[in-house]
Protein backbone atom coordinates (compact mmCIF):
# COMPACT_ATOMS: atom_id res chain seq x y z
CA UNK A 1 0.00 0.00 0.00
CA UNK A 2 1.29 3.50 -0.93
CA UNK A 3 0.98 5.94 1.75
CA UNK A 4 0.46 9.27 0.05
CA UNK A 5 1.06 12.91 2.21
CA UNK A 6 0.39 15.04 -0.18
CA UNK A 7 -2.34 16.25 -2.60
CA UNK A 8 -0.81 18.57 -5.16
CA UNK A 9 1.57 17.63 -7.71
CA UNK A 10 0.88 13.74 -7.57
CA UNK A 11 2.54 11.83 -10.31
CA UNK A 12 -0.20 9.60 -12.27
CA UNK A 13 0.71 6.70 -10.87
CA UNK A 14 -1.03 7.99 -7.26
CA UNK A 15 -4.42 9.69 -9.12
CA UNK A 16 -7.07 7.90 -10.49
CA UNK A 17 -8.18 6.13 -7.34
CA UNK A 18 -12.07 5.11 -6.57
CA UNK A 19 -11.71 7.05 -2.76
CA UNK A 20 -13.57 6.27 0.40
CA UNK A 21 -13.29 9.43 2.99
CA UNK A 22 -13.14 9.87 6.53
CA UNK A 23 -11.17 9.28 9.54
CA UNK A 24 -11.69 5.74 9.51
CA UNK A 25 -10.96 6.08 13.48
CA UNK A 26 -11.07 2.06 14.79
CA UNK A 27 -11.90 0.77 11.21
CA UNK A 28 -15.44 -0.14 12.28
CA UNK A 29 -18.13 -2.53 10.62
CA UNK A 30 -19.15 0.90 9.18
CA UNK A 31 -16.10 1.67 7.84
CA UNK A 32 -15.50 -1.52 6.13
CA UNK A 33 -19.03 -0.71 4.77
CA UNK A 34 -18.27 2.08 3.43
CA UNK A 35 -14.60 1.18 1.76
CA UNK A 36 -16.82 -2.07 0.53
CA UNK A 37 -18.77 0.07 -1.39
CA UNK A 38 -15.88 1.94 -2.88
CA UNK A 39 -14.01 -1.32 -3.84
CA UNK A 40 -17.31 -2.44 -6.03
CA UNK A 41 -18.07 1.50 -7.70
CA UNK A 42 -15.40 1.46 -10.29
CA UNK A 43 -12.40 -1.19 -11.43
CA UNK A 44 -10.24 1.92 -10.61
CA UNK A 45 -8.13 0.82 -7.15
CA UNK A 46 -9.12 1.27 -4.07
CA UNK A 47 -8.20 4.71 -2.10
CA UNK A 48 -8.74 5.86 0.88
CA UNK A 49 -8.38 9.54 1.95
CA UNK A 50 -8.15 10.31 5.66
CA UNK A 51 -6.36 13.45 7.70
CA UNK A 52 -3.28 13.26 10.10
CA UNK A 53 -3.73 14.59 12.92
CA UNK A 54 -7.70 14.26 13.12
CA UNK A 55 -9.62 17.17 12.99
CA UNK A 56 -10.85 17.30 16.16
CA UNK A 57 -7.12 17.52 17.33
CA UNK A 58 -6.79 20.30 15.16
CA UNK A 59 -9.59 22.53 16.24
CA UNK A 60 -8.74 21.23 20.50
CA UNK A 61 -5.55 20.00 20.62
CA UNK A 62 -6.39 19.86 24.37
CA UNK A 63 -9.02 17.82 24.46
CA UNK A 64 -8.81 14.18 26.15
CA UNK A 65 -7.10 11.26 24.10
CA UNK A 66 -10.11 9.98 22.28
CA UNK A 67 -8.56 8.11 19.28
CA UNK A 68 -8.95 4.39 18.86
CA UNK A 69 -6.10 4.02 16.78
CA UNK A 70 -3.05 5.79 16.07
CA UNK A 71 -2.13 6.46 12.20
CA UNK A 72 0.16 3.16 12.22
CA UNK A 73 -2.50 1.19 13.28
CA UNK A 74 -4.52 2.56 11.26
CA UNK A 75 -2.57 1.88 7.77
CA UNK A 76 -1.81 -1.49 8.95
CA UNK A 77 -5.69 -2.52 9.14
CA UNK A 78 -6.07 -0.26 5.57
CA UNK A 79 -3.53 -2.05 4.05
CA UNK A 80 -5.83 -5.64 5.27
CA UNK A 81 -8.40 -4.83 3.79
CA UNK A 82 -6.90 -4.22 0.31
CA UNK A 83 -6.32 -0.73 -0.04
CA UNK A 84 -3.38 0.21 -2.44
CA UNK A 85 -3.31 4.14 -1.90
CA UNK A 86 -4.22 5.73 1.53
CA UNK A 87 -4.08 9.67 1.07
CA UNK A 88 -2.97 10.44 5.01
CA UNK A 89 -3.28 14.51 4.22
CA UNK A 90 -1.84 16.51 6.74
CA UNK A 91 -4.93 18.52 8.28
CA UNK A 92 -3.32 22.00 8.30
CA UNK A 93 -4.99 25.48 8.75
CA UNK A 94 -4.35 25.77 4.41
CA UNK A 95 -6.74 22.28 4.18
CA UNK A 96 -8.98 23.61 7.57
CA UNK A 97 -9.86 26.96 5.67
CA UNK A 98 -11.16 25.20 2.12
CA UNK A 99 -14.66 25.86 1.11
CA UNK A 100 -16.62 22.61 0.68
CA UNK A 101 -16.47 23.50 -3.36
CA UNK A 102 -12.57 24.30 -2.97
CA UNK A 103 -12.16 20.79 -1.12
CA UNK A 104 -14.14 19.11 -3.81
CA UNK A 105 -12.40 21.28 -7.10
CA UNK A 106 -8.79 21.06 -5.35
CA UNK A 107 -8.55 18.59 -3.74
CA UNK A 108 -10.28 15.37 -4.74
CA UNK A 109 -11.03 16.26 -8.55
CA UNK A 110 -7.56 18.15 -9.23
CA UNK A 111 -5.25 16.99 -6.85
CA UNK A 112 -5.59 13.09 -6.42
CA UNK A 113 -7.68 12.84 -9.46
CA UNK A 114 -10.78 10.69 -7.75
CA UNK A 115 -12.72 8.79 -10.03
CA UNK A 116 -15.37 8.13 -7.66
CA UNK A 117 -16.06 8.97 -3.60
CA UNK A 118 -17.81 6.90 -1.54
CA UNK A 119 -18.88 8.39 1.89
CA UNK A 120 -20.79 7.24 4.80
CA UNK A 121 -24.63 9.23 5.50
CA UNK A 122 -23.13 11.47 8.08
CA UNK A 123 -20.31 13.28 6.20
CA UNK A 124 -19.76 16.30 6.27
CA UNK A 125 -16.74 18.53 4.80
CA UNK A 126 -15.04 21.94 3.89
CA UNK A 127 -15.08 24.94 6.10
CA UNK A 128 -16.85 25.02 9.04
CA UNK A 129 -18.23 21.20 7.77
CA UNK A 130 -20.69 22.86 6.00
CA UNK A 131 -20.79 20.89 3.16
CA UNK A 132 -23.22 17.77 3.10
CA UNK A 133 -23.23 14.74 0.68
CA UNK A 134 -26.20 16.35 -1.22
CA UNK A 135 -22.84 18.94 -1.84
CA UNK A 136 -20.78 16.05 -2.72
CA UNK A 137 -22.68 14.61 -5.16
CA UNK A 138 -23.29 17.66 -7.33
CA UNK A 139 -19.84 18.37 -7.06
CA UNK A 140 -19.14 15.34 -8.31
CA UNK A 141 -21.98 15.44 -11.39
CA UNK A 142 -19.67 19.10 -11.89
CA UNK A 143 -16.06 17.73 -11.90
CA UNK A 144 -16.81 14.51 -13.38
CA UNK A 145 -16.32 11.80 -10.06
CA UNK A 146 -19.10 10.01 -9.14
CA UNK A 147 -20.46 9.84 -5.64
CA UNK A 148 -21.56 6.74 -3.51
CA UNK A 149 -22.93 7.26 -0.26
CA UNK A 150 -23.18 4.26 2.59
CA UNK A 151 -26.19 4.12 5.26
CA UNK A 152 -25.52 4.04 8.62
CA UNK A 153 -24.97 0.06 10.34
CA UNK A 154 -26.64 -0.42 13.54
CA UNK A 155 -25.71 -3.22 16.31
CA UNK A 156 -29.15 -3.94 17.80
CA UNK A 157 -30.99 -1.08 18.39
CA UNK A 158 -27.74 1.77 17.83
CA UNK A 159 -25.66 3.34 15.19
CA UNK A 160 -22.38 1.46 14.89
CA UNK A 161 -20.33 4.20 15.90
CA UNK A 162 -16.66 5.19 17.43
CA UNK A 163 -17.95 7.05 19.97
CA UNK A 164 -20.24 3.62 21.02
CA UNK A 165 -16.91 1.43 20.65
CA UNK A 166 -15.11 3.73 23.07
CA UNK A 167 -17.96 3.56 25.62
CA UNK A 168 -17.52 -0.09 25.43
CA UNK A 169 -13.96 0.20 26.16
CA UNK A 170 -13.75 2.28 29.14
CA UNK A 171 -16.51 -0.15 30.46
CA UNK A 172 -14.40 -3.16 29.76
CA UNK A 173 -16.48 -4.47 27.40
CA UNK A 174 -13.74 -5.44 24.55
CA UNK A 175 -15.85 -8.22 23.32
CA UNK A 176 -18.56 -5.53 22.63
CA UNK A 177 -15.78 -3.57 21.38
CA UNK A 178 -15.20 -6.31 18.89
CA UNK A 179 -19.25 -6.98 17.92
CA UNK A 180 -18.77 -3.58 16.31
CA UNK A 181 -15.83 -2.58 14.94
CA UNK A 182 -15.53 -6.68 13.50
CA UNK A 183 -12.05 -7.23 14.75
CA UNK A 184 -10.47 -6.95 18.50
CA UNK A 185 -9.64 -4.04 19.44
CA UNK A 186 -5.73 -3.24 19.18
CA UNK A 187 -3.03 -1.26 20.40
CA UNK A 188 0.12 -1.15 18.21
CA UNK A 189 3.16 0.96 19.04
CA UNK A 190 6.96 0.41 19.38
CA UNK A 191 8.25 -2.02 22.35
CA UNK A 192 10.05 1.28 25.38
CA UNK A 193 12.41 0.54 27.55
CA UNK A 194 10.59 0.68 30.88
CA UNK A 195 11.60 0.18 34.45
CA UNK A 196 12.09 -3.33 34.01
CA UNK A 197 10.08 -4.59 37.42
CA UNK A 198 8.49 -6.99 35.17
CA UNK A 199 11.38 -9.20 35.00
CA UNK A 200 12.23 -9.27 38.83
CA UNK A 201 8.64 -10.30 39.68
CA UNK A 202 9.31 -13.25 36.89
CA UNK A 203 6.67 -11.70 34.30
CA UNK A 204 9.46 -9.68 32.11
CA UNK A 205 6.68 -6.94 30.27
CA UNK A 206 6.54 -5.71 26.05
CA UNK A 207 5.86 -2.08 27.37
CA UNK A 208 4.05 0.24 25.20
CA UNK A 209 2.64 4.08 25.03
CA UNK A 210 -0.76 4.64 24.85
CA UNK A 211 -0.77 8.26 25.03
CA UNK A 212 -2.66 9.80 22.20
CA UNK A 213 -4.95 6.67 22.38
CA UNK A 214 -8.72 6.61 24.55
CA UNK A 215 -7.71 4.75 27.33
CA UNK A 216 -9.40 1.37 27.51
CA UNK A 217 -10.64 0.74 31.53
CA UNK A 218 -7.52 0.24 33.63
CA UNK A 219 -6.94 -3.51 34.84
CA UNK A 220 -5.74 -6.60 33.33
CA UNK A 221 -6.94 -8.43 30.29
CA UNK A 222 -6.02 -11.49 28.21
CA UNK A 223 -5.23 -10.64 25.11
CA UNK A 224 -3.48 -11.86 21.69
CA UNK A 225 -0.52 -10.38 20.49
CA UNK A 226 0.99 -10.03 17.16
CA UNK A 227 5.07 -9.51 17.11
CA UNK A 228 4.86 -7.31 13.58
CA UNK A 229 8.65 -7.10 13.20
CA UNK A 230 12.31 -8.72 14.02
CA UNK A 231 13.22 -12.28 14.16
CA UNK A 232 10.65 -13.00 16.64
CA UNK A 233 7.76 -11.68 14.57
CA UNK A 234 4.59 -14.05 14.79
CA UNK A 235 1.42 -14.85 17.04
CA UNK A 236 1.35 -15.28 20.91
CA UNK A 237 -1.03 -14.83 23.89
CA UNK A 238 -0.36 -13.02 27.11
CA UNK A 239 -1.89 -11.21 29.41
CA UNK A 240 -1.54 -7.25 29.57
CA UNK A 241 -2.07 -4.92 32.07
CA UNK A 242 -3.53 -1.06 31.11
CA UNK A 243 -3.22 1.63 33.42
CA UNK A 244 -0.74 3.73 35.70
CA UNK A 245 1.13 0.98 38.13
CA UNK A 246 -0.28 2.37 41.45
CA UNK A 247 2.58 -0.31 43.16
CA UNK A 248 4.43 1.99 42.01
CA UNK A 249 3.99 5.74 42.56
CA UNK A 250 2.58 8.68 39.76
CA UNK A 251 3.21 6.81 36.62
CA UNK A 252 1.90 8.00 32.62
CA UNK A 253 -0.82 5.37 31.22
CA UNK A 254 0.82 2.49 29.44
CA UNK A 255 -0.01 -0.95 28.39
CA UNK A 256 2.62 -3.73 29.46
CA UNK A 257 2.03 -6.73 27.91
CA UNK A 258 3.56 -10.45 29.26
CA UNK A 259 3.78 -12.79 26.40
CA UNK A 260 3.18 -17.03 27.04
CA UNK A 261 5.72 -19.19 26.23
CA UNK A 262 7.89 -16.61 24.75
CA UNK A 263 11.85 -15.53 25.85
CA UNK A 264 13.81 -12.81 23.90
CA UNK A 265 14.31 -9.77 23.56
CA UNK A 266 11.39 -6.92 21.89
CA UNK A 267 12.81 -3.91 22.60
CA UNK A 268 12.44 -1.37 19.37
CA UNK A 269 10.02 -3.85 17.72
CA UNK A 270 6.31 -2.98 16.86
CA UNK A 271 3.49 -5.29 18.54
CA UNK A 272 -0.42 -5.69 17.95
CA UNK A 273 -2.20 -6.19 21.71
CA UNK A 274 -5.83 -7.57 20.84
CA UNK A 275 -7.61 -6.73 24.03
CA UNK A 276 -9.99 -10.04 24.49
CA UNK A 277 -11.18 -10.22 28.25
CA UNK A 278 -11.25 -8.30 31.09
CA UNK A 279 -10.39 -9.97 33.84
CA UNK A 280 -9.88 -7.36 36.65
CA UNK A 281 -9.53 -3.49 38.11
CA UNK A 282 -5.89 -1.76 38.22
CA UNK A 283 -5.07 -2.67 41.93
CA UNK A 284 -2.50 -2.18 44.38
CA UNK A 285 -1.23 -4.27 46.71
CA UNK A 286 0.09 -3.96 50.37
CA UNK A 287 3.42 -6.29 49.22
CA UNK A 288 4.53 -7.71 46.36
CA UNK A 289 4.52 -11.58 46.90
CA UNK A 290 0.42 -10.52 46.88
CA UNK A 291 1.16 -9.14 43.20
CA UNK A 292 2.94 -11.86 42.16
CA UNK A 293 0.37 -14.45 43.41
CA UNK A 294 -2.47 -12.24 41.78
CA UNK A 295 -0.16 -12.21 38.23
CA UNK A 296 0.06 -15.60 38.54
CA UNK A 297 -3.78 -16.18 38.66
CA UNK A 298 -4.46 -13.79 36.37
CA UNK A 299 -2.05 -15.73 33.94
CA UNK A 300 -4.23 -18.71 34.59
CA UNK A 301 -7.37 -16.97 33.98
CA UNK A 302 -6.13 -15.60 30.68
CA UNK A 303 -4.95 -19.14 29.41
CA UNK A 304 -8.59 -20.41 30.06
CA UNK A 305 -10.45 -17.63 28.41
CA UNK A 306 -7.92 -17.66 25.19
CA UNK A 307 -7.72 -21.16 25.14
CA UNK A 308 -11.95 -20.86 23.70
CA UNK A 309 -11.25 -17.36 21.86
Amino acid sequence: MRIIRQWTDLPLSDRGATIAIGNFDGIHRGHQAVLDLARSATPAPLGVMTFEPHPREFFAPHTPPFRLMNAEARANRLAKLGVSHLYELPFNAELASLTAEAFARDVLAQGVGAVHVTVGADFCFGKGRSGTTDDLRRFGEQLGFGVTVASLLEAGDQPISSTAIRAALSEGRPRDARAMLGHWHRIEGEVLHGDKRGRDLGFPTANMSIAGLHPPRFGVYAVLVDVLTGPQAGSYQGAASIGVRPMFGENLPNIETYLFNFSGNLYGEHLSVALVEFLRPEMKFDDLPGLIRQMDEDCIRAREILARA
